[in-house]
């Protein structure tokens, strides 16, 4: 198992590269969309009308591009363990079955096959149209640290998506009178059929793992628009409709964890390992389920963090885990310090992971 840390674009510099080294990282899981542009990212719910930000002058990443920050990292004495995320604007009508779709498609296979020659072992994904909405900031961590949290109770889950936006990013100006976007569970997974049978032979071809995260939240429908990946099963059926290693989970621990479903979820991280479909994992912790839940720190939610470890290492899972977001801590660099508390936290269970005794968890039955 191997230790990483994401980052987002503006955050790719030397002096957070050392961060992730100082703190045991030997792998960096970078976001090359710049979700935040000049803005503090710590903890962002992006839910005003701007969403998280606007993307509508991306343009496909080159593997020029690619091929330096994966050389920069080496220079750095790091790895490149994954790209987390399309933009929006390379793929809105894939998402949303729009003219453009067949269009970008063929974006999105140049961008794969560039990543590929580029070095870049993994691209991780979330097929959503409403994407990450409607959580909060709060003091909800222990300590009062800062944190985020869900209550679908208190939001309107059927707020409608501002036109021209789609993954919680805006890829083009709104259209006057235009009809709010909504889509049905069907339709939904046709689409996202329709962009594995096309893109995943491309990313074998190209060496490439494609690693698709769960919904978060994990209603059932949120903004008027189905979600995909909001039970195991459903996990399941993703990885059935192209059966390729390049067909891979984006393995998010609190969003499994989140899911309202019975049971606990360590047979279902068992199954995805012993199919060796974790493209990298989300290694981060919560405390209750949708429609009410909040993120804590590593060591004090819902999930028995080390139980995670016993079942990787039985499983021979060497790829990558990272904290995702963490709480903030009290201090001058409040991201920095939460960082740091999960990293270490984290390093200590992989490096006693042969000493940390039997696994209580046996794998269960495939999800029906």
């Amino acid at each position: 198992m191997k230790i990483g840390l994401g980052l987002y674009r503006e955050s790719l510099t030397p002096d957070n590269f050392r961060f992730a080294r100082q703190a045991g990282a030997t792998h960096i899981v970078a976001h090359l969309t710049n979700y935040f542009s000049g803005r503090d990212p710590s903890l962002s719910s992006g839910n005003d009308l701007s969403g998280w930000g606007d993307c509508s002058q991306d343009r496909l990443w080159t593997y020029d591009e690619m091929s330096a920050l994966v050389g920069t990292l080496r220079e750095n004495g790091l790895q490149l363990g994954a790209l987390e995320n399309f933009s929006p604007k390379f793929w809105s009508d894939v998402l949303l079955d729009g003219p453009d779709r067949d269009a970008q498609i063929e974006g999105l296979k140049r961008l794969i096959s560039d990543a590929g020659r580029a070095g870049v072992p993994c691209i991780g994904y979330n097929f959503s149209l409403a994407g990450v909405w409607g959580w909060k900031r709060g003091p909800f961590a222990r300590g009062d640290a800062m944190s985020v949290g869900l209550d679908l109770d208190a939001i309107d889950p059927d707020e409608p998506i501002p036109d021209g936006v789609v993954w919680n990013m805006r890829y083009r100006p709104a259209r006057a009178g235009a009809a709010p976007v909504t889509v049905s569970d069907t339709e939904l997974w046709q689409r996202l059929e329709h962009f594995l049978r096309e893109i995943v032979p491309v990313a074998e071809e190209a060496g490439i793992r494609l690693a698709a995260h769960p919904d978060d939240p994990v209603a059932n429908e949120l903004r008027r628009t189905a979600r995909l990946v909001n039970r195991p099963e459903k996990y399941d059926r993703l990885l059935d409709i192209v059966d390729s290693p390049a067909n891979s989970l984006e393995l998010c621990l609190g969003s499994m964890q989140e899911m309202p479903i019975a049971g606990e979820i360590y047979p279902h991280v068992r199954r995805y390992a012993a199919r060796d479909r974790i493209g990298y994992i989300h290694f981060r912790n919560v405390r209750g389920k949708v429609p009410q839940y909040h993120e804590t720190f590593v060591d004090e939610g819902d999930i028995d963090m080390a139980e995670i470890v016993r079942i990787l290492r039985d499983e021979n899972y060497d790829g990558v885990l990272i904290p995702d977001h963490t709480p903030e801590m009290s201090c001058a660099a409040p991201w920095h310090a939460g960082m740091a508390f999960a990293l270490g936290y984290m390093k200590a269970l992989v490096q006693s992971a042969d000493r940390l005794g039997p696994s209580f968890s046996k794998a269960g039955p495939k999800a029906a």
